[in-house]
């Protein structure tokens, strides 16, 4: 039982946490990466889970990442500029 909740059982030790999903945002960086914020469902293009290993993620736009689709600051050196 847990003191919160009359009659409610305690979860177990290993039940996954509720999920309370964020909403996803994208914001393009001046001569920048795009930012991913929220929660996304990332796949490889043969559905192959993808792992980026946080919450908020920089996606490539100069094309010269060698991590793509994540961005490794590339940008920086290559003189990618995005206009915006």
């Amino acid at each position: 039982m847990t003191d919160d909740v009359p009659g409610a059982a305690a979860p177990a030790d290993d039940a996954p946490l509720p999920r309370h999903p964020r909403p996803v945002t994208v914001t393009a960086c001046p001569d920048g990466p795009l930012l991913v914020r929220g929660d996304v469902d990332w796949r490889a293009a043969d559905g192959t889970p993808l792992d980026p290993g946080r919450r908020t993620v920089a996606l490539c736009r100069c094309g010269g990442s060698a991590t793509r689709p994540w961005c490794d600051g590339t940008h920086k050196v290559n003189g990618f500029r995005s206009g915006d």
